[in-house]
């Protein structure tokens, strides 16, 4: 490291990202300064500072400090139920990691919401809007993803929906169909037309959400629970059908995580995020950023060697 005993000062030039770590004198704590220089200005670091980085060092203006550094070969992913949640931490995510993003929902305030959050901070998105049960919805989606970018690489089918009250014998027809639309038909339309894409790059990755409820029971979401079974076996049989094409599938299997989704049932009932927080070893339930941490390293050349793993992201909860 290098020991500055007076002022540090530096010119950030226009366009130029700095990171800055130093040591506090007190409680021997790093600290982080990050700043772009848009118009030229100085950044005036504390008298006695020791950088542990040569300086101005570039990094990506998405920078939060809580990414993990990753490598990917490709340029493109899609994410489907991009407008909230689990799909659009996942978006941003990617977008952290220079990726150009094309986010899908049906929600197009939700979706074009996450677009912006990208481009706000210099990411490159697009969004469409898209009913992953309508085939033809489908197959505009991935002609926009090609018309737009030229090429797609990465693609996480997210969008998904719970919408059951009770036991097997009290479900409906119409809970039914609108769970299995959503969750089996719309994966499986999905990869259908994404798969070609990826063939006419010469390989690249698929992560579907799936549950812990796909791994074993779920009582009083029996409808969820088989359409996430069926995610499951989507993906197993698609990792073994296109391994040898250089294409990746895996899914990403999440216990309880802060969603919206997951406060408008705690508001029904609060007892539920008693009983939520219990359901894991660790004792709290998961936040959307670590499910997206999940499925960008089963996109990533990191992953090179994982494919037809549904893996669970759920604080021990499979464990027990």
């Amino acid at each position: 490291m290098i020991d500055l005993a007076l002022p540090a000062r530096k010119v950030c030039r226009r366009g130029e990202w700095a990171s800055i770590q130093w040591r506090d004198g007190g409680s021997g704590a790093f600290i982080t300064a990050v700043h772009e220089g848009a118009t030229g200005a100085l950044i005036v670091l504390p008298r006695r500072v020791h950088l542990s980085l040569d300086w101005p060092h570039p990094i990506h203006p998405f920078h939060r400090g809580h990414h993990m550094s990753m490598t990917f070969s490709g340029q493109v992913v899609l994410v489907t139920g991009a407008a909230a949640g689990i799909g659009r931490a996942t978006a941003l995510a990617f977008a952290a990691q220079g990726l150009k993003v094309v986010a899908a929902d049906l929600d197009a305030a939700g979706g074009e919401g996450t677009v912006q959050l990208i481009r706000d901070a210099g990411g490159e998105a697009l969004f469409v809007r898209c009913d992953v049960t309508d085939e033809a919805d489908v197959q505009h989606l991935m002609a926009q993803v090609v018309s737009n970018y030229g090429r797609l690489d990465y693609a996480f089918n997210n969008a998904g929906i719970e919408i059951e009250k009770g036991k097997l014998a009290d479900g409906t027809l119409d809970e039914f169909d609108a769970i299995m639309g959503v969750n089996v038909k719309g994966v499986w339309l999905c990869m259908k037309h994404q798969l070609p894409l990826l063939l006419a790059q010469g390989g690249g990755a698929i992560v579907n959400t799936a549950s812990v409820a796909g791994l074993g029971a779920a009582p009083k979401m029996s409808i969820y629970a088989a359409s996430k079974h069926a995610v499951i076996g989507l993906t197993k049989s698609a990792a073994i059908e296109y391994a040898k094409k250089k294409i990746r599938v895996n899914a990403v299997c999440p216990a309880v995580i802060d969603t919206d989704m997951f406060r408008r049932a705690y508001e029904a009932d609060p007892r539920k995020a008693e009983f939520a927080a219990a359901m894991h070893p660790v004792g709290r339930i998961g936040k959307v950023e670590e499910i997206a941490s999940a499925v960008l390293y089963l996109c990533s050349d990191g992953a090179a060697f994982t494919t037809g793993h549904a893996l669970a992201v759920d604080g021990g909860a499979t464990a027990i």
